[in-house]
């Protein structure tokens, strides 16, 4: 690839491995995708524990654990000016060009998007989940998020109904936002080797057990399927403040021996549970994409999912059966699936994942909003303060001393520690052949 066309991009998100979820699989794969199409990837989070300082990962990726400890669901505390003089460092130190966020909940994403504009860097947002506008905690964060893509180069979303929820909070011009959905590793997520008998119905649950993922909805509709169909079993996994109800459940209608709980599921025994079932079942609440129905569907499992956010725009209508989040229609689903799975044949299934969904594909669109992003041409302090002025009669005004406090201090450091004295990083690759040949086969290591 020319230099000319080279983005050395930094991403930036509070959820990176080794936590496990869909935004640190999400920023993992499009990482390893971009770096093999030529392009310097490094990823910015806190630190883990011990896990703090300089790693790599598969292909050279680097990682850099800043020294801030998580404060609340693994997000750091937010400092607004904390994060600058790290930020301006690594950005210097990496010849950074393009600053990519992830995750509307993430502190540090929004602190470095924020501090990447001061200092005149092309940033672009990826929104991957869903929020309300009624409750306390949703109107915090959508005038949040109003205050950090006030200035945005360019945002991406996992689904169009995630695409109208942004535009929605954030009052972004639809234009600036694109749509390019998640991708599933289908080397990883295969079927059996051999296709399951129907005797005995395996339904699988692979979810956080919290209120948004819908665990109360698992409470009432597992022991009234258990009623309709004596051949039915349950597998769930996972682990959550919700657990202790779908415990209850099994104790009261004596169903120890048809639901079997497995806790926590490290990432990489997904496929291993998953391969297990015949169906798999997705009781959220509010989802903007869920990569869990793509893992499954790539594992050659019949999905029953809520009809809620984006989940109707991940799979052909005759991978997925629909239900409203209501007990009484998801076991109507539940039973419709049941009555379909015959003419289910899980590897021409896999088959169809594999051209539907790759994160070759995703990191090509999403090259394409760099391309753009840097297209725009730079504008002055006043033309980009004034921006502020419109997110609200006081949160404007706030929002514009806030950027001038940030455009101060980041001032100073400049004359304090000129840009010349931060020594830059030299460029090199650990991809070998193997890995270019297939980045999706490999996985990030411990260290």
């Amino acid at each position: 690839m020319s230099e000319c066309k080279r983005h050395r991009i930094l991403m930036v998100s509070d959820f990176f491995y080794p936590n496990f979820g869909g935004v640190e699989n999400h920023i993992y794969y499009l990482s390893q995708c971009l770096l093999k199409r030529g392009h310097k990837v490094v990823v910015m989070t806190h630190a883990y524990g011990n896990r703090s300082g300089v790693r790599y990962m598969t292909g050279g990726l680097k990682v850099y654990y800043i020294p801030w400890k998580p404060f609340l669901m693994q997000n750091t505390l937010p400092t607004f000016y904390g994060t600058l003089p790290i930020m301006r460092t690594v950005l210097i130190r990496e010849k950074i060009t393009i600053v990519h966020g992830h995750q509307a909940f993430s502190t540090l994403c929004h602190e470095a998007l924020m501090h990447a504009r001061t200092m005149g860097y092309k940033v672009v947002f990826t929104d991957h989940s869903l929020y309300g506008f009624a409750d306390a905690g949703s109107i915090h964060m959508n005038k949040v998020l109003q205050f950090t893509l006030a200035d945005v180069t360019q945002a991406i979303c996992v689904s169009h109904t995630s695409k109208e929820n942004t535009v929605l909070r954030s009052g972004l011009p639809p234009e600036k936002v694109y749509v390019i959905p998640n991708a599933v590793d289908t080397a990883m997520f295969k079927p059996a080797p051999e296709q399951l008998s129907c005797k005995e119905i395996i339904i699988v649950v692979i979810s956080r057990l919290v209120y948004r993922k819908g665990a109360d909805l698992l409470v009432e509709v597992i022991p009234a399927v258990c009623r309709l169909f004596p051949n039915v079993r349950f597998i769930v996994g996972g682990d959550g403040p919700k657990r202790v109800r779908i415990e209850e459940m099994r104790e009261k209608h004596s169903l120890q021996d048809r639901v079997e709980m497995l806790g926590a599921v490290p990432h990489a025994q997904v496929r291993s549970v998953l391969i297990t079932g015949h169906i798999f079942l997705n009781s959220s609440l509010t989802e903007a994409f869920c990569i869990a129905i793509l893992e499954a569907a790539s594992c050659g499992l019949l999905t029953v999912s809520t009809r809620v956010g984006g989940v109707p725009e991940v799979l052909p209508d005759d991978m997925v059966v629909l239900a409203e989040p209501d007990p009484s229609d998801m076991v109507r689903a539940i039973q419709k699936a049941i009555h379909f799975l015959p003419r289910i044949d899980p590897q021409a299934m896999h088959l169809r994942m594999k051209k539907l969904y790759s994160w070759h594909d995703v990191a090509k669109r999403t090259e394409i909003v760099y391309d753009r992003a840097l297209a725009f041409s730079n504008q002055d302090l006043l033309d980009r303060l004034s921006r502020y002025l419109p997110c609200g009669a006081w949160a404007g005004k706030i929002f514009f001393v806030v950027m001038l406090i940030d455009f101060l201090l980041w001032r100073l450091l400049q004359w304090w520690q000129p840009s010349t004295e931060i020594e830059e990083v030299p460029d090199f690759s650990m991809m070998n052949q193997n890995y270019v040949d297939n980045p999706t086969q490999h996985y990030p290591p411990d260290g």
